[in-house]
């Protein structure tokens, strides 16, 4: 499960490199930049979530030793 939860983290970061490429800094919120922002903050929220998974996960193995 831990090795999922790092690919998962590090596809997110793939895509937010990605994403990246694609912003237009002086249009931000019209067409392909806005899909990019998008995936950017989409990506950002699936990188905390695995991160709170991780430490719940740890939590739990030291509450049950």
């Amino acid at each position: 499960m831990k090795i999922l939860i790092y690919s998962i983290i590090l596809l997110a970061l793939v895509l937010i490199g990605y994403s990246s490429t694609i912003l237009d800094f002086h249009n931000l919120l019209e067409g392909d930049s806005a899909k990019a922002g998008m995936a950017i903050i989409a990506s950002l929220c699936v990188i905390v979530l695995m991160i709170i998974l991780l430490l719940s996960r740890k939590i739990h193995k030291k509450q049950h030793e």
